[in-house]
Parts: structure tokens; C-alpha cells; sequence
């Protein structure tokens, strides 16, 4: 049989290339979306600055939840990354350096350092924190120039961020540290030996003492072991001396964390990305798949017929073509491997570029993911070519032969099942987005749903069609002539190859529709509920780390300025009592000033008052505190971002939409549980009389006469916030603008393989008189109708989930978007088509018509 089926496929170059392509780029993307979700479910953070210490000890950032359903069978227990990072005391260094076998142990610690690189104050990359000299051989650097900081009011600068200054040993150099924007003398040029990122600041020991964001605390000890000592046996010996100070000893790959705490965040973000786009992948490649190697199996019922005529049983039939598929499975998935890692490796730098997560992430993709992606292209192609071969097969010889000329089966029981059972999960999901979900969460209904209903048009495809072609009929010929005439007669005798075509044409402008107004309805809702949640009118910040400090006070002390509150946002667990819907998301916390946050944040009062938002306090929101079974009084344990145990005070709770509910706390307990140690912003509002021009004037002298603060007013604020959100949304455009490119290849197979099988009917054309262009228009005008046909079908499946959607996410059942996206999608679907359609003919014609009549049908 396998013989037999190379033999077949010799003959079907076409069919055979049309499979290949789709199962080749379709395990391809797959292999890609594996490759992410292995690296995100390993993540892999080389160590950089603190690469040339064999041990790094660290605050555990690893957090255990409270489990849900405790004492039943149905316990479970799920745990989370601490947002803030947890730090050390400083004085544990002499414990670790008891532990026999250890040399040496340098305590680091993160400075808050920015250096303008010019004037209008635009930040060098990458050198937001500074570090003490002494922790320069944890990397390891070295003098290139100059000489090591002395005493106070001097730093080194590495060879990148004094190009970038232009200064040279000697020179001087304006840092923004805490206390003000410093004029600092460069002492000496550094550069790092091998891998990691060149940006650093070092100062003087007496600096780093007093710059340090958390007195008596270290990020991180760099441990190097005495000669013939073992790290890793080390770092066990270290790690059981520590264990009882929330540390852990870090060895490899892993002391990358210490550095970058929140690095591994990203590997969560990689996970669902990579789930649902590779979920995508894969209904995408079914349906590619299956209608590429139908249509060809269609395209051969004469073929078929014959065989079951000289005694080919069904079963032989069926075997032969499942056969085929899997030879061009095996192929298709094996040559798809290095591509597969190829596109991985371009899709995990498109992403970081993005800032999904930190770019100190490495990707790496093993034989698992490429192992996955084989399977699923070969159950794909097995998939389809039985279902196609069953049908076949199960096809007498002479219903086939009838067949050919006017096809009258196509609602198998499969079709029909499996169809109705499609539409009933996606109206059900969709009757979910509407009534359950909310804000975020309703794309997670959404997606699914619009797939599901795209399958069961998928599957009614052929009936679908043959109703269409009748209703466009006579439109199409009054506006089309003796073309529209021709093409319409065609159409209504080739109604179910003409579905094939339709169907990859309907998935392209569902999935393109669909996700990209997806994308605008849900950033226009993101940027509605944000603006309805900000009542400042103007917004300060400090690159000098002043905002707990003073400016806070200086801002309350200008005329003109009604309130003003310090802001600060971090996370939280509930502990006592326990929450039993929460996830490693937590609770989202806001550090406020409790006297001037009514009038800086739109935060509707339930019960009790925020006047009372002073000390070890906290505002819930309603929700929360309902599944918390707390009111205004009662106490509440909450484990904060930094690991750090709290009991608080419930003075309030609050009406909010759940995609911004947030709890919140007094700035000044909060902000020093947060990895900066200080509120990042004051939020402004203008006083009674005073126009917001005039407030902005005001800030901006304070701006001017204070180095290093800058201004920004509430349509600033607002434009920044749907910038990022935008940021975002590209990822997703990216993502879906590949799996897009998918689709159009399967609409370009299944063109050409429909349009290069007519050959013959061009030559008999031709013959009966027509010419090359009166039979390029009639194959023009069949394109079009096909591209109404996948067009409206798409348009209308879409719709079917963006109006629920919509619904669910900004209380309007109309999406929000401009409307030359749609025509953008129309255009192109109508585009490909037309070119996959006429090209092809094209060739076709071209030829002699004697040799047309002897091509094979």
C-alpha cells in the first residue's frame, strides 16, 4: 500500500505541494509556540553583574498561597513570585561566611541612579541603579583608566555610559540620586568581562552607605568559595544555615534571579501567550489541513471510482489515502524542525522588544517542543486524510461516477454532529461573555468561542455555499454580462469543490476581524475605565527618588493646588482570613495620602471613610471584602509584596469596576514594603478658582527650579497609559498577523489546487470558441463570488463573538474601532482570491488546447 500510495502522488504534484506547504509552515508555528512555552515554564535568567560568583544568596521570592478548601480532600496549594524584592539583612553575611569552605561574601545592593545624558534630562539606558565599587569583581569588572572610587562624592562609569556622557577620568558628571540631582567626580573607567550588560554606576562605600534604599538591608550576597570547594555542595552547607531567614542559596543559571526578581514573570506571561496562540496554531492548521487534503481527495472521485470498480474494496481505499496523507505528514513535520526554532528564536525577540518581560531572559527550545510539533502535524494529517479517506472510500462506484457531474451527498453524520455540537459550545460561550464575564477576562471565552463557531460554518461550508451561490445569482449576472453568466452556471453545478475554497478565505477574515477589532474595542475600554478612575488633573514625579521625602509637601505649599496626594502601587495576599478565589495575581494595592485621595481617584464609597486612611489601615473593594466576610473595623492579616506580615484596619470599602478594583493603603505604610522603597507619584488636582493651565504653569516652575521632577498633565497621563496598553496589543498583532499569514497561505493552496485541476474544462472552453480572456473573465468573476461568500461568512462569525465581547467589556454591544481595518480585510481577502484565482488560469490557458484536453482531472 505504501507502494502504491508513492506511486499515486508522482501523478499529484499539486495536491501533494498544496498538503506540504500546509502541514510544513502549520508544525512550524506550532514548534514555535512550544519552544516559548518551555521557556516559560523553565525560565532561564543568566547571571550578569553577579556572574563570577559561584553562590549567590538571596531573599526567597517564592511565596506559598493559602490553600483553598483546607482540611478536605479537595485541598490544593498554589504559589506565586513576591512583586517587591524581598531583602536581607545585612548582618546575615557573617553567617555566611562561617559556613566552612567559604572565601569570601560581598554584600550588593541596588542604588536608585539615573544620569541625564543631556539637558532635556533623556535617561542612558540601563543605568537606573548604581552599586557599591566593592561589589565591582562579583561581574567581574576592571580599570580600563583612572582609578577606584575613594571617598565620597566619586564613581567609575563603564565604557558605555562614558561614551554616552562623553566624560573622561577627571571630568564630572550630574547623577540624580536621592537627596537631588549630585554633581559627582569620574574617578575611573570600568569595563566587564564576558556575557551581560556593560551599563553600571559604582560609587565610593561612604555613597553606597548612604544612597541605600533600605538601611541595614542588602539585595544579595555574592559568595566565592574557597580553592577545591565544591559550589554546589556549598550551596547546600548555605543553604541550611539561611533557611531560617527566608533565603536561598543559588547556584548556575538560577543566580540570575537574584538580580532580576521579577525576571520569571515572564515565563507566566510566556505560558499563556504561548497556550493560546499555539492552541490557535493548531485549530488553525486543522483547518488548513483538512480542507487542502479534502479538496484534493475530491478532486479524485473518478480516480476512486475506477479503483472500487476493478475490486479495490473500501477498506484499500481508505488505507491508500490515509497512506499519502502520512508520507506527506512525515515530510512536511520532519523538514519543519529547524524553521520551527528559526521562527521561535524570532518570535521570542519580537516579544522582548515588545517589554512582554525582561530581556534577560534566554530562550532555549529542546527536543520536546520540536517532538510535540511532529505529532500534532502528523495527527493532523492522519486526521484528515481518514476523514477524507473514510468518505472516499464508503463511495460507490457508480454515485461517484454520478458525482462528477452534479455532486449530491454532503451532510455526513460526522458534518452534522460534530457541527451542531461546534455552534452549541461557542453560543454557550458567548451567553458566558455576556452574563458572567467582565472586563480581562471575557477574552478568555471569547477566543475559544469564535473557533468554535467558525468550525460548524466550517462544516456546513458546502450547504452554506450552495445556498449563497443561489442568492447571488442573479445579482451577479446583471452586474457581470455573459461572464457572471458562465460563472453562476459553474458555480451552481460546482457548489461543493467551490466550498473548499470558501472556507480558508471565511477563517482568514474571522480571525483578522475578529482579533483586531478585539484588540481596539478592549484598549478603548481599558482607556475609558482609566480616565473615569483618574480625577487628578496633573501628575509629579522625581527621578531623584524626593516623592516620600519632600516634594509632596512642596507640591501642597504652591498656590493653585486644591489636593495632593503621594501614589505608590505594589500587591498583596490575604491571609487572615484567607481568600479562596485568589491566584498568584493577588491583591492589587495603592498607596495613598487618606485626606486627598477622593479627590485624586475616582473611588466610589460604599461604607466607612477614607479620612480615616491613616497608619496600618486599608479601603477594600466590595467584592473582596464580601468574600472576605470582613466590614469597616475589622482587622485583616495581608502579606505584602516583600513578604513582609501586616495586620491592617478595614476603614472602607469601595465600588469599582473589577478590572480596576484595587485596595487602598496609606502611601507611607506601603511604599516601604515596595523594591524602590518610596511613592513614585503625586497626584494633583487644581483648587477652586484655578484654571488647570494655571496649575500646569505653577508645577512646571517647581519642575524648574527642582532638578530632576517633571510634569505631566491628565491627557498626558491618559496617552501614556493607552501607549501602553497599545504596546501590548501588538504583541498580539504580531502573533495573530502570523497565524493571519497562515490563513492566506491555505486560501493561495486551495485556489490554485481548485483553479489548476480545470484544465481540461478551460480546453473545452476554448474549443467551443472562447477566448483567453473571456475565459479569465468568467474564472474572475467565480473568484469574486467566492470572496463575497468567505468575506460575509467571516464577517458574520466575527461579529457573532465581538458583540458579545464588546458587551462584556465596555457595556456597548457596537465594537470600537475605525472602520478601514474592516475595508483593509476586505480588500486583501478580495486581493488574494483574485490573484490565486487568475494566476493559475492564467498558466493554464496559456498552452495549447490540444494538450489541455489530455490533462488529467
Amino acid at each position: 500500500m505504501l507502494r502504491l500510495a508513492l506511486s499515486t502522488l508522482r501523478f499529484r504534484k499539486a495536491g501533494f505541494t498544496a498538503t506540504f506547504v500546509a502541514l510544513l509552515v502549520g508544525t512550524a508555528i506550532v514548534m514555535a509556540c512550544g519552544g516559548l512555552m518551555q521557556t516559560g515554564i523553565s525560565p532561564r535568567v543568566p547571571p550578569q553583574r553577579l556572574a563570577e560568583a559561584p553562590v549567590v544568596v538571596a531573599g526567597d521570592q517564592h511565596y506559598d498561597l493559602p490553600p483553598t478548601n483546607p482540611g478536605t480532600e479537595d485541598e490544593d496549594h498554589e504559589s506565586a513570585t513576591l512583586p517587591e524584592r524581598v531583602r536581607l539583612d545585612a548582618s546575615l553575611g557573617a553567617k555566611i561566611a562561617a559556613v566552612p569552605g567559604v572565601a569570601k561574601v560581598i554584600p550588593d545592593v541596588s542604588i536608585p541612579a539615573t544620569l541625564p545624558a543631556d539637558p532635556d534630562v533623556k535617561l542612558v539606558r540601563g543605568t537606573a541603579l548604581g552599586h557599591d565599587w566593592a561589589t565591582a569583581e562579583l561581574a567581574p569588572y576592571s580599570l580600563t583608566d583612572g582609578r577606584a572610587p575613594q571617598r565620597s562624592g566619586e564613581v567609575v562609569l563603564d565604557q558605555a555610559t562614558a561614551a554616552a556622557t562623553g566624560v573622561a577620568p577627571g571630568g564630572s558628571v550630574q547623577i540624580a540620586v536621592r537627596g537631588g540631582v549630585r554633581s559627582f567626580q569620574v574617578a575611573g573607567i570600568a569595563v566587564a568581562s564576558g556575557k551581560m550588560a556593560s551599563d553600571a554606576v559604582f560609587f565610593s562605600h561612604e555613597d553606597a552607605l548612604a544612597l541605600t534604599p533600605a538601611t541595614g538591608q542588602v539585595d544579595a550576597f555574592g559568595v566565592l568559595p574557597a580553592a577545591g570547594t565544591d559550589p554546589a555542595a556549598l550551596s547546600t552547607q548555605i543553604a541550611n544555615a539561611v533557611r531560617d531567614q527566608h533565603a536561598v542559596a543559588l547556584t548556575g543559571v538560577a543566580r540570575g534571579t537574584a538580580e532580576f526578581a521579577q525576571a520569571s514573570d515572564g515565563g507566566e506571561i510566556l505560558v499563556i501567550l504561548a497556550a493560546v496562540f499555539g492552541g490557535l496554531a493548531v485549530q488553525v492548521a486543522l483547518f488548513v489541513v483538512a480542507s487542502t487534503l479534502g479538496l484534493s481527495v475530491q478532486q479524485r472521485r473518478r480516480e476512486v471510482a475506477l479503483l472500487r470498480a476493478v475490486g479495490a474494496t473500501p477498506k484499500q481505499v481508505s488505507r491508500m489515502i490515509t497512506a499519502e496523507s502520512m508520507v506527506i505528514g512525515v515530510l512536511a513535520t520532519v523538514l519543519a524542525a529547524f524553521p520551527g526554532e528559526l521562527l521561535g528564536n524570532w518570535l521570542f525577540d519580537r516579544l522582548s522588544g515588545f517589554g512582554v518581560f525582561e530581556p534577560v531572559l534566554a530562550y532555549h527550545q529542546d527536543w520536546i517542543p520540536t517532538a510535540a510539533g511532529i505529532l500534532v502535524g502528523l495527527l493532523s494529517a492522519w486526521g484528515a486524510g481518514f476523514v477524507a479517506a473514510r468518505y472516499a472510500g464508503r463511495t460507490r462506484p457508480v454515485e461517484a461516477m454520478q458525482e462528477l457531474v452534479s455532486p449530491k451527498r454532503w451532510l455526513t453524520s460526522f458534518r452534522l454532529w460534530w457541527g451542531i455540537g461546534s455552534l452549541i459550545g461557542g453560543v454557550a460561550l458567548a451567553y458566558l461573555t455576556i452574563t458572567v464575564m467582565d472586563g480581562p477576562l471575557a477574552a478568555s471565552t471569547a477566543g475559544p468561542a469564535v473557533t468554535l463557531v467558525a468550525a460548524a460554518v466550517a462544516l456546513f461550508a458546502p450547504g452554506i455555499t450552495r445556498l449563497m451561490v443561489a442568492v447571488l445569482r442573479v445579482p451577479v449576472r446583471a452586474v457581470s454580462g455573459l461572464s457572471g453568466y458562465l460563472a453562476m452556471a459553474n458555480a451552481r453545478v460546482r457548489w461543493l469543490p467551490m466550498s473548499g475554497a470558501v472556507v480558508p478565505v471565511m477563517l482568514a477574515t474571522t480571525l483578522a476581524v475578529f482579533m483586531l477589532y478585539f484588540q481596539t474595542t478592549q484598549v478603548e475600554s481599558a482607556k475609558q475605565k482609566y480616565a473615569s478612575n483618574l480625577s487628578a488633573d496633573a501628575v509629579v514625579t522625581s527621578s531623584t527618588g524626593d516623592v516620600g521625602t519632600g516634594l509632596l509637601d512642596k507640591v501642597r505649599s504652591l498656590p493653585g493646588v486644591g489636593t495632593a496626594s503621594a501614589y505608590v502601587t505594589s500587591k498583596g495576599y490575604n491571609e487572615k482570613p484567607s481568600d479562596s478565589s485568589q491566584d498568584e495575581d493577588g491583591l492589587a494595592l495603592t498607596g495613598v495620602t487618606g485626606d486627598a485621595v477622593a479627590k485624586t481617584r475616582a473611588a466610589e464609597v460604599a461604607t466607612g471613610s477614607l479620612d480615616a486612611l491613616q497608619g496600618n489601615t486599608i479601603a477594600l473593594p466590595v467584592d473582596n471584602a464580601n468574600r472576605l466576610h470582613v466590614k469597616v473595623g475589622d482587622e485583616i492579616g495581608l502579606r505584602l509584596g516583600d513578604g513582609a506580615q501586616v495586620r491592617l484596619r478595614v476603614v472602607a470599602t469601595l465600588r469599582s469596576a473589577p478590572s480596576f478594583a484595587t485596595a487602598l493603603m496609606p502611601a507611607g505604610t506601603l511604599a516601604p514594603h515596595t523594591t524602590d522603597g518610596i511613592a513614585s507619584q503625586v497626584l494633583v488636582t487644581a483648587a477652586a478658582g484655578t484654571s488647570v493651565s494655571q496649575l500646569m504653569s505653577t508645577l512646571d516652575g517647581l519642575a524648574q527650579a527642582s532638578p530632576g521632577v517633571q510634569v505631566a498633565n491628565r491627557d498626558t497621563l491618559t496617552a501614556k497609559f493607552v501607549q501602553e496598553q497599545e504596546a501590548n496589543a501588538w504583541v498580539n498583532y504580531l502573533v495573530v498577523g502570523m497565524i493571519l499569514l497562515y490563513a492566506a497561505i491555505s486560501v493561495v493552496n486551495t485556489l490554485v489546487l481548485s483553479t489548476a485541476h480545470r484544465r481540461r474544462e478551460f480546453g473545452l472552453q476554448r474549443l467551443a470558441g472562447s477566448s483567453r480572456g473571456q475565459v479569465l473573465g468568467v474564472m474572475a468573476v467565480e473568484g469574486m463570488v467566492v470572496a463575497i461568500i468567505g468575506v460575509v461568512l467571516g464577517t458574520a462569525v466575527s461579529l457573532a463573538m465581538l458583540v458579545p465581547f464588546s458587551q462584556a467589556v465596555s457595556d456597548s454591544w457596537l465594537p470600537y474601532g475605525p472602520l478601514w481595518i474592516y475595508a483593509v480585510v476586505v480588500l486583501l481577502a478580495v486581493v488574494v482570491s483574485m490573484v490565486a484565482t487568475l494566476f493559475p488560469t492564467w498558466l493554464a490557458v496559456r498552452g495549447k488546447t490540444s494538450i489541455a484536453m489530455l490533462s488529467p482531472e
